[in-house]
């Protein structure tokens, strides 16, 4: 019987040991065995390559399709805004359509990048460029201008660092959910009232999304951030929204901590390499 098995030398190299019987062709009698290597390192790299590129390209369609719920959610709750208001309101007619069109708008992007196979190929590893952190948030304001009106949630920023170098979607996201999840999980004696912040430290800009909502007790503090967690089960959600932001701030080098207490509100970190 021949033995196979793949080791891995001290200088990181790979290769694949096969045993092989030396059989005395007159007794029948092994009388030994014949070692041979064979390097299979590059082989090993691309396996890795292959499952990295498979993780990636999972992690974007989860969050191509957990984005799309984002402005499909500001189309429901702004018609049933336009529902409340008085034919004579043109202008609270005019600041609703502009909502409903700015939704409809996100999606398209969205759905174009989704259908785009060219783009969907590489679109997960796409070119950082510089971008203004204050248009970032502007952008998530408006999508979520229906479920803002909604809950009467009151969203404030003290942007120190407002120059990011990073992938235009993947910060969009982070900050998208940071913000969806801080008005999902508001608290219902009080509006929601979130603070945003940026700041330099040591080597990392660090982004910080606190609110005073229903908190999170410590036991719960590391499972918030796998996949399908529902922290509170009578608040609509498909669970992944941290999973998220989680996945795309550690596959970036970066890490993301939270300090919360039940009751007294939550705070994400989000530190991002400068």
């Amino acid at each position: 019987e021949i033995l196979e098995k793949e080791i891995q030398t001290t200088d990181k190299r790979w290769y694949q040991m096969n045993i092989i019987p030396y059989v005395i062709m007159k007794s029948k009698k092994t009388n030994g065995v014949i070692i041979t290597f064979i390097e299979i390192t590059a082989r090993i790299k691309d396996l890795v390559n292959q499952e990295m590129l498979i993780a990636d390209h999972e992690t974007l369609l989860d969050t191509i399709s957990h984005d799309i719920k984002g402005p499909l959610t500001s189309l429901l709750l702004t018609i049933n805004q336009l529902k409340k208001i008085t034919t004579d309101n043109s202008k609270g007619f005019l600041m609703i359509f502009g909502i409903l069109e700015n939704s409809i708008k996100k999606m398209q992007v969205i759905i174009t990048e989704l259908t785009d196979a060219g783009k969907l190929k590489h679109k997960y590893k796409v070119e950082e460029e510089l971008l203004d952190f204050e248009n970032i948030l502007e952008d998530v304001r408006l999508t979520l201008a229906g479920t803002i009106m909604e809950s009467r949630a009151k969203i404030t920023s003290e942007i120190k660092v407002s120059q990011i170098l990073y992938s235009r979607r993947k910060l969009r996201s982070i900050v998208y959910n940071l913000v969806n999840n801080a008005i999902k999980f508001h608290s219902p004696g009080r509006d929601p009232e979130i603070l945003i912040k940026t700041k330099m430290e040591k080597n990392n800009i660090v982004i910080t999304v606190k609110d005073n909502g229903i908190g999170l007790d410590k036991s719960k503090h590391k499972s918030v951030f796998s996949k399908y967690s529902r922290v509170e089960s009578t608040v609509e959600g498909s669970g992944i929204g941290l999973y998220l932001v989680n996945e795309i701030v550690t596959n970036a080098g970066g890490k993301i901590l939270i300090k919360s207490q039940l009751g007294h509100g939550s705070e994400f970190l989000v530190y991002l390499k400068a």
